[in-house]
């Protein structure tokens, strides 16, 4: 017995991984496709420079203070345009809790976290753009403005109102004589996009 057992030599068994490679070759196509990346988004600002405007300056300056209980468009000088809050009486209003820290009164969720508000739902922002824009048909080569918020605005709200400031969407100009086009799609005209970004006074 023992000399039968001593004289049989054990092979490795070899691992077939045929099957194996052959739902990698499906999988891994299927993986890529469906795969979702994820895209990052730069804007692009500028600082305040010192020095003059340059040779492309039209001359005039274009600053959109952006306070809590109002939205206000100066030319460096003076203010030019005013739009009051379009949401001052929500805190007191609403139903939510409201949460006084001495000045000012915050809602809050069910959850104790402060609401904010969408920025449409807190300043004109239709009326910003429709005063930006003729603003920018006055002077059209004019790309600079300055965005001065109160430290008490959301971080939010100074994201759209930054995009208001950038562009605007407009229906596309009908020649006189001619009909509008009923399936018309509103196009992207630039506004001021070299935003600089400040403290307002």
């Amino acid at each position: 017995m023992r000399s039968r057992r001593h004289g049989r030599t054990k092979e490795t068994p070899e691992l077939d991984i045929t099957a194996f490679l052959n739902l990698m070759v499906v999988l891994v196509p299927f993986l890529l496709v469906s795969a979702v990346f994820s895209r990052v988004t730069i804007l692009e600002l500028n600082m305040p420079s010192g020095a003059g405007g340059g040779a492309a300056d039209p001359g005039v300056s274009l600053e959109v203070v952006v306070r809590k209980q109002v939205l206000e468009i100066s030319d460096g000088d003076k203010v030019i345009a005013r739009f009051p809050n379009l949401n001052q009486e929500a805190a007191s209003d609403g139903g939510a809790e409201v949460a006084t820290d001495g000045e000012s009164a915050v809602p809050l969720d069910e959850n104790g976290l402060p609401i904010i508000l969408p920025t449409e739902e807190v300043y004109d922002l239709a009326k910003l753009r429709e005063f930006l824009l003729r603003i920018k048909e006055s002077y059209p080569d004019k790309t600079d403005s300055i965005l001065l918020m109160e430290q008490d605005v959301a971080y939010e709200h100074l994201v759209g109102i930054m995009d208001a400031v950038r562009s605007t969407q407009v229906m596309p100009k009908v020649e006189e004589g001619a009909q509008p086009d009923p399936e018309a799609k509103p196009e992207t005209l630039e506004l001021f996009p070299d935003i600089s970004l400040g403290d307002a006074p």
